[in-house]
């Protein structure tokens, strides 16, 4: 089960690494504004929040350090450099937020479907969310997972007609595609919802061809409860489930969608109840499944748990924080990002990417990726309260690393 992990290359990427950050010297300010507000401590989440901090760039690196794959060939190809600007293969950052990938077994090509927030950010209106109108779903593929030729807006925004779910004026996040060997479609499923997120639905789409066009079904509110941050897991014997946290965000709800994709069935099950986690990102090592949660702050980045289960539909147990490196900030706030979607490699059992958002409130269409190696393998560190048997979870480790490679030669691949 872990023949994979004692791959050399894989070694390197277990390495920890520690990350040092200087905090910049508090601003000057006048005795009179002291008087009147002691200043607290700032901590790095604090600086992270600042647009105008003095160390941003660590957070937020500039177009100088861009990736792109059309100029990185050598030394600098096929690496992750998590949080700097990704180029597509036509120069243009990569929009593709709160994304997912499909890997296509027929044109043996890997698609990344995200949000295309390629707008101003603003907000509707006082005590609003940061928000950028819907634009569509953007798409991208690849066969290496690090060269990305857009393949444009596949699901676009409906620019007139008001009623309609995909009215720019709405909210459209977190598309997901799954292919359906039975009927040959491409299935997208998203978080539907309104400016003040009341309408808390789910949205089905489903195209011919994984570029799209997608036509836009219907949405709807999945076994009658709100759906918000959800996501698409589809296991190997071909069966999907839906995930999507619910009742104010307080608990995970998860059931099988029909055989053809476009509905869910009756039967779900409540997870995680009176958790408070949303970011759902699943996959499967061996016959365990795992998930990987954020917690709900917003805009904000916070501590993510990896949780397992032997039945999809639970129970689940909590394994704790996943996150190895960096510092202690980082490992609180998931390396300043939440989670999207867990990447499995076939051909390297037991190595994931991990990949998540790292959100740029202040300008939404600047938000970074962090893609990370994501292990299964090794014992857990503590026994968790296990209230049915001990099961012998292998535990799940992101590993921070500031660049890194998959260790894998994608010219064995073709």
């Amino acid at each position: 089960m872990h023949m994979g992990i004692h791959h050399p290359l894989l070694r390197q990427l277990e390495e920890v690494e520690e990350e040092n950050i200087q905090m910049p010297p508090p601003r000057k300010r006048s005795p009179r504004a002291i008087k009147r507000k002691p200043k607290r401590p700032t901590t790095l989440i604090d600086e992270f929040l600042d647009e105008s901090s003095q160390i941003r760039h660590i957070f937020f690196p500039d177009t100088k350090t861009a990736i792109d794959p059309m100029k990185d060939a050598g030394n600098n190809s096929f690496c992750y450099d998590p949080g700097r600007i990704w180029l597509d293969t036509d120069g243009n950052p990569i929009q593709a937020h709160g994304g997912g990938i499909l890997y296509d077994e027929r044109s043996r090509t890997y698609y990344w479907y995200g949000e295309y927030k390629d707008g101003p950010t603003y907000h509707a209106h006082k005590k609003g969310a940061a928000r950028v109108d819907i634009i569509g779903v953007g798409c991208y593929s690849s066969k290496d997972l690090w060269t990305w030729k857009s393949e444009g807006i596949v699901l676009a925004a409906e620019e007139k007609d008001e009623t309609h779910d995909l009215h720019k004026s709405n909210v459209l996040e977190r598309p997901k595609v799954i292919y359906n060997d039975k009927t040959g479609k491409y299935v997208m499923w998203m978080h539907i919802d309104d400016v003040n997120y009341t309408k808390a639905s789910v949205g089905v789409a489903v195209s011919d061809y994984p570029t799209g066009p997608f036509d836009y079904l219907y949405s709807k509110r999945p076994h009658g409860f709100e759906s918000r941050d959800m996501t698409i897991f589809k296991d190997d014997n071909g069966v999907a489930y839906l995930v999507y946290s619910s009742e104010d965000n307080s608990e995970l709800h998860i059931g099988p969608l029909n055989e053809d994709y476009l509905d869910v069935k009756s039967v779900f099950s409540r997870i995680l109840v009176g958790q408070h986690r949303e970011a759902p990102a699943l996959f499967k090592h061996g016959r365990t499944y795992y998930m990987i949660t954020s917690g709900c702050t917003g805009w904000a980045p916070n501590e993510a748990l990896a949780h397992a289960a032997e039945s999809i539909l639970g129970p689940w147990e909590a394994m704790g924080n996943p996150c190895i490196g960096g510092n202690k900030i980082f490992r609180q706030t998931t390396f300043f990002a939440q989670s999207t979607f867990v990447l499995p490699f076939p051909d390297l059992p037991g190595f994931f990417i991990f990949m998540a958002d790292r959100w740029n409130p202040a300008d939404l269409r600047d938000s970074r990726y962090v893609w990370l190696p994501l292990i299964v393998g090794g014992a857990v560190d503590q026994p968790l309260e296990y209230n049915f048997g001990f099961p012998l979870w292998s535990r799940v480790s992101i590993y921070w690393h500031k660049r890194w490679r998959v260790p894998y030669r994608w010219s064995d691949k073709y």
